[in-house]
């Protein structure tokens, strides 16, 4: 018997499961597929890297120069910078190697990775779960959208559905017309509209393309094979007969549909991820939220196992992230207005306003602070930088202080360690030459969130 069983190995289910072990839990991960994921790109939004960096991934020395953020792909630039971050761009991965990267810190931290096991039967009882025959005390499913955990045990899934379907496709050409981008830009200068068909095509600089379309008057079946003549098709429509396909190196659909749980945890199974909630994939929100997710749950899953967490520490997974998801799904749900292939002239009158708004600069830092997770903050729980400091052992960072995944209580001044604190946190007295946080005594979560430390025994008992 282990501790947690994790269905599905995508980035979600990974991250959790590092997070799980480096808190002292045992976890399985149970993963259908017998490798990683496409090589799909994806973009790490600022606050997620800033969460890996907190656990040593270092997510900058893999940044890849390329356009940052958009809201509905309106042409005004983010500026993430006003949030005080170290990571001021998105950064352009692929899916496969964030899986590859996430995987080896799961494994590293000692959780137990099962390829080739797809979950067909989940019994829940009082006293655990029981997946295919393997006994655990939880159960946490993150296995996307179309959740087996999550039509196995019967949970609604409410919302609304689909409204088209469209194409991702990775693929190479053999010839270009002046159409195709030559770079990588803001995804403003990358759409395109013609004859009913809609698309954002994307130079990859390894001389391959995303190539995103879909069409007004065409709509796939959402599990239909995407075929050679179908992009070719798109391609001309688009980019013109000079355009030709030199091959599709990877190939998938999505759609508009949007969903969200009422409750992320049924007893012993919680859920995360695309298995909680959906939206459209518009402004690189999905990846982002699933690994938020993860890291709002690790640390209090663990501590609850441990036996250590307070009273309804778990209670505020839900209470924390239900909320942050329902915020994603409001915003993803405003961009599909903007970026709908036929716009009425309402709309575009609303779309010239909105844009002048944007290049304001308190409406931008709100824009960017939305897209990027820099402005989330829970209740009684806000963000921090990441911190230069100076310890007794030298200089470091605040995120050099979290790669332990422990509470840090941080005393930047001369204060008194609250009594009984020993075990639950780590304390670190440290000197800053931040003006707005000199002198102050912090308590921090494993998950970068600040709270108040008169509060210490409500978040660690």
């Amino acid at each position: 018997m282990t501790d947690v069983l994790i269905a599905g190995a995508g980035p979600t289910g990974l991250m959790l499961a590092a997070e799980l072990a480096l808190g002292g839990a045992g976890v399985t991960v149970l993963e259908r597929r017998e490798g990683p994921g496409l090589p799909r790109p994806v973009g790490l939004q600022p606050r997620t890297a800033e969460l890996l960096e907190m656990r040593g991934l270092n997510p900058a020395d893999q940044q890849v120069d390329g356009p940052s953020g958009h809201f509905a792909g309106l042409p005004v630039a983010l500026d993430h910078s006003v949030w005080r971050t170290r990571h001021p761009r998105v950064l352009n991965r692929t899916q496969d190697d964030v899986e590859a990267v996430l995987s080896a810190h799961a494994v590293k931290q000692g959780a137990v990775l099962r390829r080739g096991h797809e979950v067909t039967a989940v019994d829940v009882d009082a006293d655990g779960v029981t997946v295919d025959g393997l006994r655990a005390r939880w159960l946490v499913a993150c296995d996307g959208a179309h959740s087996t955990v999550r039509r196995l045990l019967g949970v609604p899934f409410p919302g609304r559905t689909e409204t088209f379907v469209a194409t991702l496709a990775h693929i190479r050409l053999a010839a270009t017309s002046d159409l195709v981008p030559a770079r990588a830009a803001h995804f403003s200068q990358v759409t395109r509209q013609v004859d009913g068909y809609w698309s954002m095509l994307t130079p990859l600089g390894d001389g391959g393309h995303r190539f995103v379309f879909g069409s007004t008057t065409r709509q796939p079946g959402r599990d239909a094979p995407v075929s050679d003549t179908e992009v070719t098709e798109a391609l001309t429509a688009l980019y013109g007969a000079e355009t030709r396909l030199g091959e599709v190196y990877g190939a998938s659909r999505f759609n508009d549909a949007t969903r969200q749980l009422e409750q992320y945890r049924h007893g012993r199974v919680l859920f995360a991820g695309d298995a909680a909630h959906i939206h459209p994939p518009l402004g690189g929100q999905g990846l982002n939220l699933g690994v938020q997710d993860a890291l709002n749950l690790g640390w209090k899953l663990a501590a609850t196992i441990r036996g250590t967490a307070p009273s309804g520490l778990l209670d505020t997974y839900q209470a924390e992230r239900h909320p942050a998801a329902s915020r994603v799904l409001r915003q993803t749900a405003a961009q599909r207005v903007f970026t709908a292939p036929e716009r009425s002239e309402n709309v575009e009158a609303l779309r010239e306003i909105v844009v002048d708004l944007m290049r304001l600069p308190d409406a931008n830092r709100y824009f960017s602070g939305l897209l990027s997770g820099l402005g989330l903050d829970y209740p009684g729980a806000h963000r921090i930088p990441d911190l230069d400091l100076t310890t007794a052992a030298g200089p470091t960072r605040l995120s050099t202080l979290l790669h332990g995944g422990r509470g840090l209580l941080l005393d930047l001044g001369d204060h008194s360690v609250p009594p009984g604190c020993t075990g639950q946190v780590d304390v670190v007295r440290a000197a800053t030459g931040d003006p707005e946080y000199r002198g102050r005594l912090l308590l921090v979560r494993p998950d970068g969130y600040v709270v108040d430390p008169a509060e210490l025994t409500r978040w660690f008992g």
